[in-house]
């Protein structure tokens, strides 16, 4: 049998496997909750078995690791709407269908981007790909040329990078050493400069000449993706990213009075404006192609003649960065294949034995479910910035919004939520995991708050948009990214336990008379920080 057709064979066992659920239809007026042996009942039909059935449909290696776009990525799609269809379901895609589709751009830097650098009536221009290497960011071309400030060396205080140093629309001139450019500091570094809107960031770093080559060779084929239609939710900052050697940054330092060497050393760090030196980007995208992805929607409509107007969503990404061939995945031996079973398939798998341990509750929660399964994260949060954008229920009456991402991984006994303290859906989670000691799981917060992990998953989309939302995550794992995160490799047991934890959750906040808040300071940052 020819290996493509195994997700389908996959799928044909497990719908046989499992009892078919009548068609959806509005629920008549409760009378009364589900008895606890009821929820008991649901919650434990989430087990290790099945789950593992179904993550070995996605996580396979035919379906060559679910990249965006991809062959794999849509029948991966249309298995997750096939489940949802048995399930019953509402579709609420498009046209009456489970599938929602939007666009996306593919992009690379043009050959004839340029750096023009001035100071004090010194002038020079860095070509790409001969003295500049474009790094990642977002192209872009400065209306004006840009201020300049100089950062030697990384911060002594990582919660406060910039001091008192205003950083937005500017360039950041950073001199590191080839260490302090290749340790875990100045991915997060960066990251903060982006957020606090610089208008570049100019890495001055002296590699080895192989490495510079194969800078500007990479530099060429970085492809630059977007949302069409919309801003992502991951869209911290449209600056670029780029590198320059010693030889290219020592004259312009010398002619703004500064010593390259001496900025090196450690008396030399520190941060400052550099007065009279501007830099102007013209750096120019050529459009590949604008292909459409999928996400997957489904509904079942609440118990509550008034509370079924408002919703929870459940969210989970189906994508994952495909095969060695495309450059994101790393091989591991003859393996060239990222099956993606922990990310994301655990949590796709999640949301789909969540529809169907709530559509076998009678009667149903109160609110009604949303569950949401996109594609995109990988290159963005696209699919659930989308969504936010185009929602089945409008996001005025979406309470809350529950993801899962990373969940069949490390220590068996604990989940970090990531978000935990921003909403009331912290103490709802507290609640929850005291009262089912049997999960034997500890619900610990975020435990890198300098990664910024509440930006990077689905649940951000929501919560930028002002929808309370946290994400359960199993922690980080050295098998991301690699082909070596594969079904036989991830604890199960783990998932199921903490998609049971978001299930019991969820159940609590639909059948809740009193709406999920938000931490006030939480709002301001996030809500608002965000323009929304």
């Amino acid at each position: 049998m020819p290996h493509l057709l195994r997700p389908l064979l996959s799928l044909g066992i497990l719908a046989a496997a499992t009892s078919t659920l009548p068609g959806q239809a509005r629920p008549s007026r409760p009378s009364g909750p589900p008895t606890p042996a009821a929820v008991r009942r649901a919650a434990e039909s989430i087990d290790s078995a099945t789950y593992r059935a179904r993550a070995a449909v996605i996580a396979d290696d035919s379906m060559r690791g679910r990249d965006n776009p991809s062959p794999g990525l849509e029948l991966t799609a249309a298995w997750v709407a096939s489940e949802f269809r048995r399930i019953g379901l509402r579709p609420a895609g498009d046209d009456g269908t489970f599938i929602q589709r939007y666009r996306v751009r593919r992009s690379r830097i043009d050959s004839s981007s340029t750096v023009t650098a001035t100071a004090r009536g010194y002038a020079t221009t860095w070509r790409l790909a001969r003295d500049v290497a474009f790094l990642g960011g977002r192209p872009s071309t400065a209306a004006a040329p840009l201020p300049v400030v100089l950062l030697s060396g990384l911060p002594a205080d990582p919660t406060r990078p910039f001091g008192d140093v205003a950083v937005r629309g500017a360039a950041v001139l950073n001199v590191l050493t080839r260490e302090q450019f290749e340790g875990p500091a100045i991915n997060p570094l960066i990251v903060q400069g982006l957020a606090a809107g610089v208008g570049t960031w100019i890495a001055v770093v002296e590699p080895p000449a192989p490495r510079w080559a194969a800078w500007l060779r990479r530099g060429l084929l970085v492809e630059q993706w977007d949302l069409i239609g919309a801003r992502s939710a991951f869209d911290v900052g449209a600056a670029p990213v780029l590198a320059v050697r010693d030889s290219a940054a020592a004259a312009l330092l010398a002619a703004a009075g500064t010593d390259l060497a001496t900025l090196r050393a450690p008396a030399g760090q520190g941060i400052r404006v550099l007065d009279g030196v501007q830099l102007a980007l013209d750096l120019r995208q050529v459009v590949v192609d604008e292909p459409s992805l999928p996400n997957v929607v489904g509904v079942l409509e609440g118990s509550d003649p008034r509370l079924r107007e408002e919703a929870v969503a459940f969210v989970a990404h189906m994508d994952h960065v495909g095969v060695t061939a495309t450059g994101r995945c790393a091989a591991r031996g003859a393996d060239s294949v990222c099956n993606g079973a922990n990310d994301d398939a655990s949590g796709t798998v999640g949301v789909v034995e969540l529809a169907e341990a709530y559509a076998s509750l009678r009667p149903r929660p109160a609110r009604s479910l949303v569950f949401l399964v996109v594609s995109g994260e990988e290159r963005g949060l696209f699919g659930s910035s989308y969504y936010t954008g185009h929602p089945a229920i409008p996001l005025e009456r979406t309470v809350a919004a529950v993801a899962m991402d990373e969940i069949a991984r490390n220590t068996p006994d604990t989940m970090i939520v990531i978000g935990k303290g921003f909403s009331s859906l912290g103490e709802v989670v507290d609640r929850v995991v005291g009262a089912n000691p049997e999960l034997g799981l500890l619900a610990l917060d975020d435990l890198w708050p300098g990664q910024n992990y509440f930006t990077r998953s689905d649940h951000y989309a929501f919560a930028r948009r002002g929808v309370p939302a946290f994400v359960l995550y199993g922690g980080t794992s050295a098998q991301t990214h690699r082909p070596d995160d594969s079904v036989d490799s991830a604890d199960w047991g783990k998932a199921a336990r903490i998609a049971r934890v978001a299930f019991y959750v969820g159940l609590d906040v639909a059948n809740a008379a009193a709406r999920p808040t938000w931490d006030p300071e939480a709002r301001a940052r996030i809500v608002e920080g965000a323009g929304n």
